[in-house]
């Protein structure tokens, strides 16, 4: 389907940012010549009160408008990855970003040029107390800040680095085609990166065998060319860490929200630790299913035969919106607000690009991108990508401009909560049996896409980033084979590992967020005892709950979530979320 062929009201709405592109330009051209004129405050940052902060109010307006620049041309190309004009402006708004990084590379070299007692001198001035948390930040990477010469460079090379990204980017969402996979019936069905998991949610088993292996088999087409990009950014990763004086590439992706190394450890040794769990969950899929043997093909199919869990996006809002309530009026109506006011982009088009997610600017709507499919997973997935947008509305409309984002750390938390909630209400309402059942299993997978997978995920990037480390390679060969030694460990015996799944790794566009993927399962483990709480305690949880969303960046994110009630530096909730996941198997498996 064409994006033209689709309803205004299904589209996102993108004037909060540039009413079109002409205006766009305006604020690009802007943006260079503030760029020019921002290098007049060089060396005079800490001379005073007064001097910091034009300084730094200066410095927070090109950032605030760059940004609105950036993420207006990034939308617009993810409408259409074909669409020339809008690779223009992302290229060139990239390069905007790199003159951004060069003009103000002078900038906190030279606030770090002076002890801590002097700018904490400096920040007793009423219009500065709001960026003590900031300076404190920014003190603790004073060992990890370069020179100003060298944070030019390191700037430069930004764009350079971007580079396996987007050329990934561009090589799954624009380039690769797809064979139709054929049914059991003869019937065609349109495969792509978008369409794929669908199709293996179907009960059609000849279906999703030939999705499956023709899928891969595009992959493996490009299997060298994508572990090039792989190994490229790994080292670039790697290459990053080394120039700040870290021990290594994971440390440095943690120091920079201060994470302790030991929580993602402690993810992994926990889920190590209850694989026997999930090899039961798979046997009871086996069984269910009636299969001689378990392909990887067959473990997104729900184990619930016959149920109809048609969903029209329509519907689909409603009961998310209904799901929210438990949140409070004011959370519900904002929802409501947001199908109205152009926050979302609902359906799959030509071009478009594939997957979902939450994105916007301080100044902007948080925009959602969706693929919309009448089901229950797009269902699901409408409200994780609420639960983004929901915290980043209430980050900005709290919090100033300097802590108006959050860590990657908590990003998929809110997201989370908003699944848990909707689980939970549909349980309470639906009063099918079979559909009870449906989601009873859906909520396993959940717990298998998100903990387990999730896990694997972060021991695959863990592993080859140390490989590299180590001197190693990261050769087509390598990639293929740990993934595939990661899978058959993760899946255990009731499961045939199909030689195709070693090019999984290579359709994962999360291995090129630099360790950000064991956060979904930490997330996943907080939102587990977040929405507990919310439901079993009522106010004070929710209060707490609130605060978190409407926080920001305005403390660590451990801090953060210890005060919503989710201590991430014990096994608390890594612990009994995999305890939940054990009574639901023994649930589920009882009554089927």
């Amino acid at each position: 389907m064409k994006r033209e062929e689709i309803n205004a009201e299904y589209k996102w709405r993108l004037d909060d940012l540039f009413v079109d592109d002409t205006s766009w330009e305006e604020a690009f051209n802007k943006i260079k010549t503030d760029l020019s004129v921002f290098k007049a405050f060089k060396g005079t940052l800490t001379q005073s009160s007064e001097a910091l902060l034009k300084g730094l109010n200066a410095y927070e307006a090109l950032s605030r408008n760059l940004m609105n620049v950036v993420t207006y041309a990034r939308l617009r190309l993810d409408e259409n990855t074909k669409n020339a004009t809008y690779q223009a402006l992302v290229s060139r708004s990239e390069s905007l970003m790199t003159e951004f990084g060069e003009s103000t590379a002078f900038l906190t070299p030279e606030l770090l040029s002076v002890e801590y007692d002097a700018i904490q001198a400096l920040l007793q001035s009423d219009a500065l107390k709001v960026y003590q948390k900031y300076f404190e930040n920014l003190f603790r990477n004073k060992p990890h800040i370069l020179s100003e010469e060298m944070e030019a460079v390191l700037a430069q090379t930004a764009e350079i680095g971007d580079a396996p990204s987007n050329t990934y980017g561009m090589l799954l969402n624009a380039d690769m085609t797809f064979e139709d996979a054929i049914d059991a019936e003869g019937k065609p069905h349109k495969l792509s990166n978008g369409s794929y998991v669908s199709i293996l949610m179907g009960e059609d088993r000849v279906l999703r065998k030939d999705a499956f292996e023709k899928f891969y088999k595009v992959y493996e087409a490009h299997n060298n060319t994508i572990a090039s990009l792989m190994q490229a950014e790994v080292k670039k990763n790697i290459f990053f860490s080394k120039m700040r004086k870290h021990p290594s590439a994971r440390e440095a992706a943690l120091f920079e929200n201060n994470i302790p190394a030991s929580v993602p450890d402690k993810l992994i040794e926990a889920v190590n630790a209850n694989l026997e769990t999930f090899y039961k969950y798979m046997r009871l899929r086996k069984r269910v299913l009636g299969v001689d043997e378990l392909h990887l093909y067959d473990i997104y199919t729900p184990i619930v035969a016959g149920v109809d869990f048609n969903i029209p996006y329509e519907e689909a809002r409603a009961t998310v919106t209904e799901a929210l309530g438990v949140l409070g009026k004011s959370y519900q109506d904002v929802i409501k607000s947001s199908f109205t006011d152009g926050w979302i982009d609902v359906y799959e088009t030509e071009g478009k690009r594939s997957g979902a997610y939450s994105w916007g600017t301080y100044d902007s709507k948080p925009y959602v991108l969706l693929n919309h499919k009448d089901n229950l997973d797009s269902m699901f997935t409408l409200a994780h990508e609420l639960g983004h947008s929901m915290h980043s509305y209430l980050t900005r409309e709290n919090q100033p401009y300097v802590y108006g984002n959050y860590s990657i750390f908590v990003a998929e938390v809110a997201s989370t909560t908003n699944e848990a909630l909707l689980n939970d209400y549909l349980l309470k309402t639906i009063t099918d049996s079979e559909k009870k059942k449906y989601i009873l299993n859906h909520y396993l997978e959940q717990f298998r896409g998100t903990i387990f997978r999730q896990t694997m995920f972060a021991e695959f990037e863990r592993d080859i980033h140390k490989h590299v480390e180590e001197g190693g390679a990261l050769t087509a060969e390598f990639l293929n084979q740990h993934y595939y030694d990661l899978n058959k460990k993760y899946f255990g015996p009731d499961v045939i590992i199909d030689e195709a799944i070693k090019y999984e790794w290579s359709r994962i566009p999360h291995m090129y967020y630099n360790f950000y993927v064991y956060q979904y399962a930490t997330g996943f483990s907080a939102a587990i005892a977040l929405s507990d709480a919310i439901l079993k305690q009522g106010a004070p949880a929710l209060d707490q709950y609130l605060g978190f969303l409407s926080s920001g960046s305005s403390d660590y994110p451990i801090n953060i979530l210890r005060a919503a009630g989710a201590d991430m530096e014990t096994e608390h909730p890594v612990s009994n979320a995999l305890a939940v996941f054990k009574t639901i198997v023994d649930e589920l498996d009882t009554m089927l």
